[in-house]
């Protein structure tokens, strides 16, 4: 018997047939070679001769001999007979007649193809089981699968199928068993005491030590701020922080993590002791860098916010309220000067006292007194910064950083560039500044002029900080104070100083592949991606292009009425026209609509598990264990409906059924419900979808749109931000989403509030959950940068932004002397080659860096940006970007197809979008989560239901347009590749929810009659 993580469904179909081959799989592995006709010409009878085909080819196909070679779908006998010139395929019924005859064939075959028993090989298998099991965490369903694979390869007879899966349980639970004692090794009796008291439940608490630290901050006040810095605190004094978890993979310490950061403390306390104390230790490291994340985070949005915003706000505000006796003193002054101006006409003989009186006759002295004090105290001095005021209101709020300041210098380890580091040193010296006592020389409120960084501070902020009237030797507390600060968020939000124990807010500088780790990588790097060493001929063959597309553009422009250049050398294009939809189109959509099977969102997701086995399989518990959940699939899709829909666990319970009890959702919510499961589902869905032939019109898979959908969050959180365009006065997030071409999801990524997209784009397209890699890249407007078009074409990507402001995109040329006609002055800009060559090296281990995923795009990109200053290596990268940004403008402005092509990759996109908040529609829309990790549960789960509708549908738009043609009615291509895959008048968003499937015969459901007169539909 198989062990137990084994179903007896897996056990059945271990070593056999469990469907006919494809046609695909019989031209692959069921096409006779030389060698094999060679073995079976050899045969004298037409049943040997078959029957012996039967078997290699069975053996090279699944792995062993069967018990009975001819138990095969009738599509191989047939595949084969019609290759060996046998009229009657049924004559393979006789090779079952004499054993001897099979058992020599097995043999021969064996000894041809170097075939070798399982026990002569089981040991190997059990090292590449146990390496797989250590580095990977892979659940024993997965190892074992994996060790099929691997026999196969090898070309060893699969044993039976309990021999196999106990060896595979036996080494990964040694292997399990080895990982837990390598993390605990380390560990001291105090550290392990300490380990072991987060399981506690202190005296008046209703939770552990270890879920209290768990929780992340949510509101955005300097006291949260100072609690996020004691969560910091609490977790670094544990002590675990500097053990050396060098030996165990990275990614099996993250995998315990997870386990230890969603289990709850009883459960957690029941594990062995190795097992608990490498769990807790796992889940400490990991929360160290996640709190580290959160508390920086928080200081970011608590800066960002409310803080610089707020006093931003305040100060236009108040500028407003004293506008109009503003507008009154500037009225009297103007007057008062428009007197003089005109007294410089009145001739040589003119007095001061005549200006005077003429003066008066219009506004009195003391009223010209007063409009002179009361502009003086609202308007900046001449030569002052502008922004002086709102620094000042800044500076009132002083009380609300005080609390967290020494804090932030001592619970999180900071790290600086050169350039940087004067500021950190700073930043580092405030504590002790403020601890000290105020004397006659410094009184309170100010602080020592000899012992701050006087050098620091930047002219916006020197009325600030040398405030009038102060004591010599001091400078203003609170206007010091928050002049450090804004210069370190500053440099804090480039990476020019960053957190050394973080994951989002690190040093992207020092996880540049270099050294021997750049060396190994640069081959394999620039061949995948078709990069030269040297970038002369490269740059020559750009230069070349983008000369003649210029030309060509320009001496077509006399001729092209949709494009136009104003005075100022801007271009002008014409808008796309909508392509009017022909009736032929109307009805077909109307009828195919109609056809459409009415379901429950959760039923779609349950028929496409039923297609997909392995869309099921995906789910595999947190712990790294095996399930053994029975009906598991319809608690997944309950839980997968609840999180898609927004409307939580209760429309989706039913009572009485095991599977979808709120208890089972829950946990499986809990444990097997997250981002890499999400993956590994969604890497089916793709697939399938580029199977379908309906898909195949719409297109290739090589073309994919960036966009996102925003969603307002009304809880509190530090990971929504405030965009009054999206979210008037509230907060929100944004899932943006890559989709292809053939209509599928192909990645999601939650980004916080509205950033610009070309901060994320290029992290997203390698976030890629399947199918084929694209080619062309569409974005909108808001992902638009030189240094993002350099870096895309970098990494291999067409990338073709939609041009909402045409007119101010500028064109660069490489050649200043070449004549492009009316061109000339667009093209003003000029693109520096030299540049790029110098930093050619740099710019490659760069693309080399994202490309291997040693670092992310994002936080190069802000590295490079700079705050707005580049720096010269992003000066390169924007210089080689703009030569495809010139090319696309072109492109764009030239070629209404290239224009209609974007269009219509953004309007799928809108369809998409507008399907999820169809969908979405629980809770008026809003997500009620406060943590990131929450929200990418979330809608990931929503981005894996849209994918689940869009292939069901897709599947059932081609069934039905199959029936159309069947029947005779007229199906235009031209029609058909405007049908979309976003439908949605059968599909229930509402009520309660079946998770039920009716049984079809391992068909589809019938299609409706489209010509039927139904009401409801």
């Amino acid at each position: 018997m198989p062990v137990e993580f084994l179903t007896d469904a897996q056990a059945a179909t271990y070593g056999c047939y469990t469907r006919p081959p494809s046609t695909a799989e019989l031209d692959r592995c069921f096409l006779l070679d030389d060698k094999a006709r060679a073995l079976v010409e050899a045969k004298r009878l037409p049943h040997t001769r078959l029957g012996f085909a039967v078997q290699l080819t069975t053996l090279l196909f699944i792995g062993r001999f069967l018990a009975d070679p001819t138990d095969v779908p009738t599509e191989v006998v047939d595949y084969l007979a019609e290759q060996l010139d046998i009229v009657d395929p049924s004559c393979v019924k006789d090779y079952r007649v004499r054993e001897m005859t099979r058992l020599e064939h097995a043999a021969q075959i064996r000894e041809a193809y170097g075939f070798v028993e399982f026990t002569a090989a089981a040991e190997e298998l059990a090292r590449w089981v146990d390496d797989r099991a250590w580095t990977t965490g892979d659940g024993p369903k997965a190892l074992f699968d994996g060790a099929v694979a691997w026999l196969r390869e090898h070309r060893v007879l699969l044993p039976g199928v309990s021999t196999l899966a106990r060896l595979v349980a036996r080494v990964r639970d040694a292997a399990m068993a080895r990982l837990w004692d390598t993390l605990a090794a380390p560990l001291t009796a105090s550290q392990a005491a300490a380990l072991d008291l987060l399981l506690e439940i202190p005296d008046g608490a209703r939770t552990s030590e270890l879920e209290r630290l768990r929780r992340g901050p949510t509101r955005v006040s300097g006291r949260a701020m100072a609690a996020a810095l004691d969560r910091v605190s609490e977790l670094s004094a544990i002590g675990v922080g500097q053990i050396e978890l060098g030996a165990v993979p990275r990614r099996r310490v993250i995998e315990l993590a997870r386990y230890g950061m969603a289990g709850k403390a009883p459960a957690l306390r029941r594990h062995p002791y190795a097992r608990r104390l490498a769990t807790l230790l796992a889940t400490v490291v990991v929360l160290q860098a996640r709190a580290t994340d959160d508390a920086v985070e928080l200081f970011d949005v608590l800066m960002t916010t409310e803080l610089l915003a707020r006093a931003q706000r305040q100060t236009r505000d108040e500028q407003a309220r004293r506008y109009p006796r503003v507008s009154k003193d500037a009225g009297k002054l103007a007057a008062a000067v428009g007197v003089m101006l005109e007294a410089t006409t009145w001739g040589p003989e003119i007095t001061l006292e005549l200006v005077w009186d003429a003066i008066e006759n219009v506004v009195s002295l003391a009223e010209l007194r007063t409009a002179v004090a009361n502009i003086t105290d609202v308007v900046p001095a001449p030569g002052t910064d502008p922004d002086t005021q709102w620094r000042a209101t800044l500076a009132d709020r002083y009380a609300v950083v005080r609390p967290f300041l020494p804090m932030l210098c001592t619970a999180i380890r900071f790290g600086a560039t050169a350039e940087a580091t004067p500021v950190l040193d700073a930043l580092r010296a405030l504590p002790e500044l403020l601890d000290a006592r105020p004397t006659a020389r410094v009184p309170a409120g100010f602080l020592d002029a000899r012992k701050v960084a006087v050098d620091l501070v930047p002219p916006g902020w020197a009325r600030v900080v040398f405030t009038p009237g102060r004591p010599e030797a001091a400078v203003n507390r609170a206007g010091y104070v928050f002049c450090v600060l804004e210069l370190f968020h500053q440099r804090l939000r480039r990476r020019d100083i960053f957190a050394l124990a973080s994951g989002r807010w690190a040093d992207p500088r020092a996880q540049l592949l270099d050294g021997p780790a750049w060396e190994a990588a640069r081959g394999p790097v620039l061949n995948a991606l078709q990069l030269p060493a040297d970038p002369d001929a490269l740059l020559a063959e750009h230069a070349r292009d983008l000369d003649a597309a210029l030309r060509e553009v320009a001496g077509r422009l006399v001729a092209n009425t949709e494009v136009s250049i104003d005075e100022q050398g801007r271009l002008h294009a014409g808008k796309i026209d909508a392509v009017p939809d022909p009736p032929s189109l109307t009805d077909l959509r109307r009828r195919c609509e109609a056809m459409l099977p009415r379901v429950d969102i959760g039923e779609v997701v349950l028929e496409v598990m039923s297609w997909h086995p392995e869309f099921a399989a995906a789910f595999t518990p947190a712990s790294g264990g095996q399930a053994r959940l029975d009906d598991l699939a319809v608690s997944v899709a309950a839980a997968l409906t609840a999180h898609a829909l927004n409307v939580g666990f209760t429309p989706v319970i039913t009572p009485g059924v095991a599977a979808l009890t709120r208890h089972r959702i829950s946990h499986v919510d809990q444990n097997y419900l997250r981002a890499e499961t999400y993956a590994a589902a969604n890497a089916p869905l793709i697939a399938a979808q580029a199977d379908i032939a309906l898909a195949q019109a719409w297109g290739g898979g090589l073309l994919a749109a960036v966009d996102g959908v925003r969603f307002v969050v009304p809880v509190r959180s530090i990971d929504a931000r405030p965009n009054p365009r999206y979210f008037g006065r509230r907060r929100g997030v944004t899932l943006l989403n890559l989709v292809n071409d053939q209509a599928v999801g192909l990645a999601g990524q939650v980004v916080s509030g509205t950033p610009r997209d070309s901060l994320h784009v290029i992290d997203l397209i390698y976030r890629q959950d399947g199918g084929r890699r694209p080619e062309v890249i569409i974005s909108d407007t808001g992902s638009y940068s030189d240094m993002v078009c350099g870096l895309m074409r970098l990494l291999g990507f067409d990338y073709r932004p939609q041009l909402a402001d045409l007119p101010d995109a500028k064109l660069w040329r490489i050649n200043p002397g070449a004549d492009y006609g009316p061109l000339n002055t667009a093209a003003r800009g000029k693109i520096d080659l030299g540049r790029i060559r110098a930093h050619w090296p740099d710019l490659l281990r760069l693309a080399g860096s994202i490309h291997t995923g040693a670092v992310s795009a994002h936080d190069v990109l802000r590295m490079l940006a700079h705050g707005g200053n580049p720096t010269q290596l992003g000066e390169a990268l924007a210089h080689y970007g703009r030569i495809f940004k010139t090319l696309h403008v072109l492109s764009y402005v030239d070629q209404a197809p290239y224009r209609a092509e974007i269009k219509g990759m953004r309007n799928l996109q809108e369809g998409r979008h507008d399907l999820a908040r169809h969908v979405f529609h629980g809770r008026r829309g809003d997500l009620r989560r406060a943590y990131h990790e929450g929200m990418e549960d979330q809608l990931g789960a929503l981005g894996l239901v849209l994918n689940c509708i869009t292939l069901w549908n897709t599947v059932y738009l081609d069934a039905a347009l199959t029936q159309l043609r069947d029947e005779g009615y007229p199906v235009r291509d031209e029609d058909v590749v405007r049908l979309s895959a976003y439908m949605r008048r059968h599909l229930n968003v509402h009520g309660h929810y079946s998770f039920h499937l009716p049984d079809v015969a391992g068909t589809r459901r019938a299609l409706r009659d489209p010509d039927s007169n139904d009401e409801d539909r």
